[in-house]
């Protein structure tokens, strides 16, 4: 009960930042001007952003079903896509998409899938999503110096601040997967802590359990490191993964038939916002994540359209994600609450 307030208070904090942002940013224009610069937006093109996202999200499904394949564990791609929108879901209503992998492990574990497994599937997922923003953000970065700099102006601090944040995030996860071993000795030392803060008791059972999980991840996780060139397929699936949702600004640009800047540039510096929110302790990096947009776009989409370009960009790879995620989770919710009252019922 704790834990479903939590989530609603994360989302009431998304919708109020949401609702203030955009009444300063728009504080002053005229609602009929705002609203013939969202018409001037091409349909065909925004509906091809909808697809864009989907892809992004399927994308995912395709690397957990592979991993699971790799573990030797069979399950269905649409399982699979169910276990990416909770994930999205659930990324996007905690700080620091912090709620979306514990919720996508529960639900695996729902269907039978080990722990062990399902946490080594979600620290490589993890691992090679925040590396391919950083390995995209950092090229695009290098190649295009001079542009990059225009754009980011005076936030330059953020994105060093978020290269950073983001750098040490890869090197503990990596540190995860190249020494598992690490996982399972910090796991036990933790109860034990735990067990002489008087917090737990019959620290034992915890020790068997972590014991039990650790064995099942280790296993993987060496499976993995014998098997490194899985993790660079990976790896590729996720750059492009990352490309999907990234093109999604392209598409709101090219919906407004503008022209002059190049895809590339426009992915560069959707990927270096990426880099400066994603770890932010915000729900969503709802707030900073529409300042970063204005900041940085507005040279690109011109003064005018560059407000309209971020609720539509936002919309599409923000909302209407959290949207459908939100209703994928809510049916597999239900879904999972009626098996197991017919369960309890049986028995």
């Amino acid at each position: 009960m704790k834990k479903k307030f939590s989530y609603f208070l994360d989302v009431l904090v998304i919708v109020v930042i949401s609702v203030i942002t955009i009444k300063l940013l728009f504080s002053g224009s005229d609602f009929k001007t705002i609203i013939k610069d969202f018409r001037r937006a091409g349909e065909e093109w925004l509906v091809f952003g909808l697809l864009l996202v989907l892809l992004f999200v399927c994308s995912e499904s395709v690397i957990i079903k592979y991993m699971l394949r790799m573990l030797k564990t069979s399950v269905p791609l649409l399982r699979c896509i169910k276990y990416s929108f909770i994930g999205f879901f659930y990324s996007y209503i905690t700080p620091s998409a912090s709620g979306g992998q514990p919720a996508q492990i529960l639900y695996m574990k729902k269907d039978g899938i080990k722990i062990g497994k399902s946490t080594l599937i979600m620290v490589v997922i993890a691992f090679t999503y925040k590396l391919a923003l950083v390995l995209i953000g950092l090229v695009l970065f290098i190649f295009r110096f001079s542009q990059m700099c225009e754009y980011i102006g005076s936030l330059m601090w953020l994105v060093i601040v978020g290269f950073i944040l983001n750098i040490a995030y890869i090197i503990l996860l990596g540190a995860l997967i190249v020494k598992p071993v690490w996982t399972k000795t910090a796991g036990i030392k933790i109860i034990e802590c735990l067990s002489k803060l008087r917090i737990i008791r019959n620290n034992e059972k915890y020790i068997n359990k972590i014991n039990r999980v650790c064995d099942n991840y280790v296993d993987g996780a060496n499976y993995v490191k014998e098997n490194i060139h899985s993790v660079i397929k990976i790896l590729l699936i996720t750059i492009v993964q990352r490309m999907f949702l990234f093109s999604v600004t392209f598409v709101v640009y090219k919906s407004y038939g503008l022209e002059g800047t190049s895809f590339v540039d426009i992915i560069a510096v959707q990927a270096i916002i990426g880099i400066a929110v994603e770890m932010l302790p915000l729900p969503g990096a709802a707030g900073v994540t529409e300042g970063c947009f204005v900041n940085m776009f507005e040279t690109i989409f011109g003064l005018q359209l560059v407000k309209p370009a971020l609720i539509l960009s936002r919309g599409i790879s923000f909302y209407f994600l959290l949207i459908v995620g939100g209703l994928v989770t809510v049916v597999a919710h239900f879904i999972s609450s009626r098996k197991n009252y017919g369960r309890a019922t049986e028995e």
